[in-house]
Formats: C-alpha cells, structure tokens, sequence
C-alpha cells in the first residue's frame, strides 16, 4: 500500500471531506494513520529515494508500526485514545487505509487486500502489555 500523490482523484472532495462524510471514525484517526503509514515505510526503505514516488508497504507493516508509534505516543492511554477515535481491531486501520484507496488518496498493489488488517494481533492485548507483545503468524 502506498501513498501516490500524482494519483488522480475527484479534486471537488477533499480528504478530510471524504473522512467527515464517511464518519466511522476521526481526522485525527486519520492523521495517526498517516504518520504510522510514514514509520512503516521509514522502517522499510530508510531514507531511500521512492522509485516513481512509491514505497510499497503491506497491512501488516502499517498494523505493526501504528501499534508502536500509538504506545510510543501515549503509553497506557493508547487504547483509551485508538477507542476514542472508534478503532478496537487491526481491522479499523485496514477500514481506514481502504477508505482512502477507494477515493485514491492511496494506492494498492494486485496482492493487497483488506484482510491483510484483520487479526494482525488482538489491539486490546498488544497494548495494554507491550513487553509481551507477539503479532499473530
């Protein structure tokens, strides 16, 4: 999954237009989504230049870094603030990414699906321990 900023889209409907129309969850959720997007890719690539603007990174990746950079951001408060925003399940992020594919803010490969968020880890567990913390195979 990758951000593509050269990817044409309805230019009359801004982003944040599309995550207040859609509602189930916040711009802030959003704007946490983002900067996760940004950590998995860091963590993939470096500071390697994009060939083509594009960095791929898989569900799983994104799952992964959101986890750390939420207990990272907000320690024991992370599951209250993810809960806040209506995020309970890696599957909310995979809701979230494919929103904004839908409307193409972002772009998939032919191998990325949706079910590549769900039950990445149990959100609850991996965050109320993080010393513990195993994502699922």
């Amino acid at each position: 999954l990758s951000e593509d900023p050269v990817m044409p889209h309805d230019p009359t409907i801004s982003m944040e237009e599309v995550i207040r129309r859609d509602g189930r969850y916040s711009p802030e959720a959003y704007r946490f989504l983002q900067e996760g997007l940004a950590r998995a890719t860091e963590a993939t690539y470096g500071e390697e230049e994009p060939s083509r603007g594009q960095r791929h990174v898989t569900g799983q990746q994104i799952c992964c870094a959101l986890r750390d950079l939420a207990i990272e951001k907000w320690g024991m408060l992370a599951k209250a603030v993810l809960g806040r925003w209506n995020i309970h399940a890696t599957i909310d992020f995979g809701n979230m990414v494919y929103l904004l594919i839908e409307h193409k803010f972002m772009k998939k490969s032919e191998f990325d699906s949706i079910e590549d968020f769900r039950d990445v880890y149990d959100l609850d567990e991996a965050l109320e321990d993080a010393g513990k913390f195993e994502p699922k195979e």
